[in-house]
């Protein structure tokens, strides 16, 4: 009985000294952050390991982790989207996503990243500001079109001075009262009406809180294209689970109000598409249809001491050796990362594929113009076919192009949408083709794109391609459509 008490107390004193060495029990601090409160280092006094990740998002990340998508990585590098696929500098040709396009850095520098590219990249003024910063939404309730169309750095001084380049924070995301999911973007409110959605689950709200900055939307303009509005999605005739590329694209050709800009190769005003992630994630992906949220693969929960939060330092499970993904999958990181290669691989040769054919219907309407121009009779109807075919093909390279995960997020349908980018540029170079024939006139096969007068010498940076930093063809099936001789580097 002695030695049995002598364990009671040893067993006693071992949990005392387990129970010394554990964080006491914190309360709960919902609610402690006042109303309005836009300053992420307020919320990260109540919420300081969330802060502290969310802080790591201006750290880069290890280098040679991802293949595509570089970006924010030790070596250091901005890498130059227009050098990775050269053909989009000709594309992009006549405003700022022509000038300079880099891979973006971490969330921490969404604005700063704005302040430091070329100036023509945030002409449009305030309204840059949409998905940047988390002022945005007082703002244009505050000051509308004063606030919308004030010069980009004017925008800018509108805000605090502490606040001028903070980019997404916890008020984007979170409400005060009970750290709940919401959004804070006037454009994604405006969006989910348009489609009918109406209540969010929890793993809903959970893919909207990224998805109100993670999706395509379009500056509206006046007929002179300049800023008419705060931007807007365009989902018209979509429903939740599927907006597709032809619904965007026929919402996009609607009317003026959606074209921004003109190419300078072609002369046409043309429309755009940004970062799309949730159109193209959410219709019909497999990690959709499992129910799976952007914040599982991107903010994974992880353990800080005895307390288990959602990860704020947003990543590609790439660059995190794959650990979101072995919450679910059972095969080693390197299996998985040579999975998500292998997409990548078939969507970059496909992209390039489009997009050198795209590119060169640019530059057989160049020729066609040429023609008109020197009086010579050019067949309407095949002219606007092959213009209509272009449009088609250019919308849909644009499309994954801008969209960030290189086909990941939905590979099917990254090989649905490029395959028909390319049907409709072959049909578009093919009536051009006829045109000029019935005009009397030549085109060289192949043709020269002349790449050189659009990747070099770009805004005020003086910007050049960057050779080492382009993305060839993993297939090498691209020389054999466009040769490199007539790409002009």
């Amino acid at each position: 009985m002695k030695q049995y008490g002598i364990l009671i107390v040893a067993f006693g004193l071992f949990i005392s000294l387990l129970a010394g060495c554990s964080p006491k029990p914190q309360p709960i601090t919902a609610g402690l952050i006042k109303d309005g409160e836009f300053d992420p280092e307020e919320w990260g006094k109540v919420y300081p390991l969330e802060y502290e990740s969310w802080l790591k998002t201006r750290e880069p990340k290890p280098t040679d982790k991802s293949r595509y998508k570089r970006g924010w990585d030790t070596d250091k590098v901005i890498y130059d989207k227009l050098s990775e696929f050269p053909f989009s500098a000709l594309l992009y040709n006549g405003w700022g996503f022509g000038v300079e396009y880099n891979e973006p850095r971490g969330h921490y520098y969404a604005v700063i990243d704005q302040i430091e590219i070329d100036p023509s990249r945030v002409k449009p003024g305030g309204v840059c500001l949409a998905c940047k910063s988390p002022y945005h939404k007082t703002f244009t309730e505050k000051h509308g079109m004063k606030y919308l169309t004030a010069k980009f750095k004017d925008a800018l001084d509108m805000l605090p001075k502490k606040m001028r380049e903070t980019g997404p924070s916890c008020i984007d995301c979170h409400k005060n009262s009970d750290m709940g999911l919401t959004t804070n973007k006037p454009h994604i409110t405006r969006g989910l009406e348009m489609i009918g959605k109406k209540d969010l689950s929890r793993q809903e709200a959970r893919v909207m809180a990224c998805a109100q900055c993670h999706i395509t939307y379009f500056v509206p303009r006046n007929q002179e294209m300049k800023v008419s509005g705060d931007v807007m999605t365009p989902w018209t005739g979509g429903k939740w689970g599927d907006i597709s590329i032809e619904t965007i694209i026929k919402d996009l050709l609607t009317d003026y109000q959606r074209l921004e800009w003109k190419q300078k190769v072609t002369g046409f005003a043309m429309p755009y598409i940004r970062h799309p992630e949730f159109e193209f994630y959410s219709r019909d992906s497999v990690h959709w249809k499992a129910g799976v949220a952007c914040a599982d693969c991107h903010m994974p929960y992880r353990r800080s001491g005895s307390y288990k939060i959602s990860d704020h330092n947003v990543t590609s499970p790439l660059k995190a050796d794959m650990r979101a993904c072995s919450q679910c999958h059972t095969e080693s990181a390197s299996w998985l990362r040579d999975q998500v290669f292998a997409i990548q691989d078939r969507t970059v040769s496909l992209q390039n594929r489009a997009g050198f054919a795209t590119a060169a219907v640019a530059k057989l309407f160049e020729l066609v113009h040429a023609q008109r121009d020197a009086g010579r009779a050019i067949d309407q109807a095949l002219y606007r076919k092959a213009k209509n075919f272009y449009m088609q093909a250019f919308l849909r390279l644009v499309f994954i192009g801008a969209e960030n995960s290189c086909g990941f997020h939905n590979p099917p349908e990254a090989g649905r949408v490029l395959g028909d980018a390319i049907a409709f540029s072959f049909k578009a170079e093919a009536l051009l083709r006829q045109l000029l024939a019935k005009a009397g006139a030549e085109a060289p096969d192949p043709i020269n794109i002349q790449l050189a007068n659009y990747l070099n010498n770009r805004g005020e940076k003086k910007l050049g391609f960057r050779r080492d930093q382009m993305f060839r063809d993993p297939f090498d099936i691209e020389n054999i459509f466009t040769p490199e001789g007539a790409k002009g580097y």
